[in-house]
């Protein structure tokens, strides 16, 4: 299976009527088991572009497809705001995509227990969102995403609400748990180094409308890239994309 996204483009109406393209001729394709991460300036519609992918907004121009898939894709998405029921517990919101889509108890059982145990959340999976710390409840949300077994998995800045350390520990869990699944994968960040310690490509978009400026392949091996002998080239690709970004990224700070 891939997703093509061809020659998209999105244009709102703004408070005073007036038209604003928020992307333009956007074209890209993500392969099977391929992780891609978009990054750019703020207001260069990285979020707007995931969400069309996602089918949460509709495009103004052009098409996403997925191909090699016959039925409706199935799609697990992770939000910023970490979204769980608070009347729910751990379990309970992880299973949640499973129940709507009338799964028996007894799928609801194997199914969430499996991603409970791979997010690292067994011990807690009775304990609600109100008794976990920002990591534990980005993880539950991850397992709620995966239960549904996603042809795509779609992450929007995912960790940008925790602190540096557990942003960091998360980044390590999230390739753990992508090199067990393999899903094709979706990656919203404004993290030049996160973005260059996930992706298989990284897709640079410029300042409003949002375009591709650049698409960068990351030739490292999917593990171990904080390894030493990886850095300098880790960097170099982060100077890269900074130097792709970084004017826009200052007319965006003055505006």
């Amino acid at each position: 299976m891939s997703v093509v996204i061809e020659n998209v483009g999105k244009t709102f109406i703004d408070s005073k009527k007036n038209k604003v393209m928020a992307l333009k001729n956007i074209n890209f394709t993500i392969e099977e088991e391929e992780f891609v991460v978009l990054v750019g300036p703020s207001g260069c519609g990285k979020s707007t572009l995931l969400n069309i992918v996602g089918g949460l907004l509709s495009p103004t121009s052009g098409s996403v497809y997925f191909e090699g898939i016959e039925e409706n894709p199935n799609l697990g998405i992770v939000f910023q705001e970490i979204a769980l029921f608070p009347w729910r517990t751990v379990f309970e919101n992880v299973v949640y995509g499973l129940q709507e889509k009338g799964a028996s108890k007894k799928e609801q059982q194997e199914i969430g227990n499996h991603y409970i145990d791979m997010v690292g959340l067994s011990d807690f999976k009775n304990a609600y969102p109100k008794q976990l710390s920002g990591g534990m409840k980005q993880r539950a949300g991850i397992a709620r995403a995966l239960a549904v077994e996603p042809d795509l998995l779609l992450m929007d800045e995912p960790f940008s609400a925790l602190d540096a350390q557990t942003r960091t520990l998360m980044q390590e869990e999230l390739l753990t748990i992508w090199n067990r699944t393999r899903l094709s994968t979706l990656y919203v960040t404004h993290n030049i180094e996160e973005a260059v310690y996930l992706a298989d490509r990284v897709i640079v978009l410029s300042r409003h409308p949002g375009q591709i400026k650049q698409i960068i392949n990351i030739d490292l091996p999917k593990t171990g890239r904080n390894d030493e002998k990886y850095r300098l080239q880790s960097s170099k690709y982060a100077d890269e994309i900074w130097q792709l970004i970084r004017h826009d990224a200052e007319e965006a700070l003055k505006e």
